[in-house]
């Protein structure tokens, strides 16, 4: 017998669960199909944690200060520990073109309502302390900005999710979306058939295939970076810092310590590295830990415990690709997310939901018209 929904959502991710959680709690009957075997096990899992409204797409800023305020308040509002810390972010300048592009983002992040200035020299050592202080001119801080606990996040999402009735279908992979005059009308799966009015392609770094069984081709091209974790120690950087100088194989360079103490690093490859392979290398930790020491000297001595690699479903311009497509009725892309679904996901979720409702606002319009899969991919956010 065919299972009957309202809406079926493809991934049990960063966005898929969100989504979930926030459709079902408007009485929607929502199913998540997974093809793993619980949420979160996927990219969410490699994610490093930090949410950040500091970009410099507007409707970035927005979804992201919806994920902020929804995370920050987790725990009051529903009991669940997610290892939230707001510890803002920090964006350092060791050169003048760095500070330039700092001050020119600031104009468009304050327009859209941002908590962020530009910071002297003595308030960057303050920050973080023990930064090597040669060459450092300032940077911006965000105070607002925090971090919390991928796994623990997601799963309790997940868990609230539950009781507002979402239905999760683990291991289970889709094999085809039946299509008749249009509207989407049936998912296959390797075990089932749901049929349903709408369906939410959040698969991640799956979302072109999924793209594919409907006729579209969507512009999601992954590749992958790399992550390590330290060992605790006393805890005496509360910021996410992120240096954009490049070095010997590598873009930029961020990282924070956790609430337990620990070292959480990460680095964008230069040149990239495309595809989907997840295995680690043995070039991140000598570069990743050369670009710790080079800004933080007395981290010499720190121990790293492991590393990991996970995948950036990317989008040409570095945005994702969310809303309905005009030719095919009822279904609905929330994709190519650009290694951001950590922090993008909760504000999405909703956005979502007041889609399917059709509630939403002027406001929601203009993101959703900002970032279609019919918008120009030519104009590349500033700093992504």
């Amino acid at each position: 017998m065919t299972k009957r929904y309202d809406v079926i959502i493809i991934g049990a991710g960063s966005v898929g669960v969100p989504a979930a959680y926030a459709m079902s709690r408007e009485g929607l009957k929502v199913a998540v199909i997974e093809s793993l075997p619980s949420a979160g096990q996927g990219q969410n899992k490699k994610a490093i944690g930090g949410i950040r409204a500091t970009h410099t797409n507007p409707s970035k800023i927005i979804l992201c200060q919806d994920s902020i305020d929804i995370l920050s308040n987790w725990e009051v509002r529903h009991g669940h520990d997610i290892e939230w810390f707001q510890g803002g972010y920090t964006f350092v300048a060791y050169n003048e073109a760095h500070e330039q592009l700092m001050k020119e983002n600031l104009v468009i992040q304050k327009e859209s309502g941002l908590n962020i200035n530009w910071v002297d020299k003595e308030k960057i050592i303050e920050l973080v302390p023990g930064i090597s202080k040669e060459g450092l001119l300032g940077g911006t801080y965000s105070p607002e900005d925090g971090n919390s606990s991928p796994l623990k996040t997601l799963y309790a999402i997940q868990k609230q999710s539950l009781t507002t009735g979402a239905e999760y279908f683990f291991k289970e992979s889709v094999t085809n979306v039946e299509l008749k005059n249009g509207p989407i009308k049936k998912v296959i799966t390797n075990k089932s058939a749901y049929e349903t009015d709408f369906i939410i392609n959040a698969a991640g770094a799956s979302a072109k295939q999924i793209g594919e069984m409907v006729g579209l081709n969507l512009p999601i091209f992954p590749d992958s970076h790399e992550s390590g974790i330290s060992e605790p120690v006393q805890k005496f950087i509360y910021p996410l810092v992120v240096d954009l100088r490049p070095g010997e194989g590598t873009k930029n360079f961020y990282f924070y310590q956790n609430i337990e103490g620990k070292f959480i690093l990460c680095l964008t490859p230069e040149p990239i590295i495309p595809g989907i392979n997840e295995n680690e290398t043995s070039a991140f930790l000598p570069q990743v830990s050369q670009r710790l020491i080079g800004l933080i000297p007395r981290t010499k001595h720190l121990k790293m415990r492991r590393t990991w690699r996970g995948l950036y479903p990317m989008t040409p311009d570095g945005s994702p690709i969310v809303g309905k497509v005009t030719y095919l009725e009822g279904y609905i892309n929330a994709v190519g997310m650009c290694g951001q679904g950590f922090m993008l996901g909760p504000g999405l979720g909703e956005l979502l939901a007041r889609m399917v409702m059709e509630k939403t606002s002027p406001s929601d319009d203009r993101i959703l018209e900002e970032l279609s899969l019919e918008r120009d991919f030519g104009k590349i956010e500033k700093l992504k």
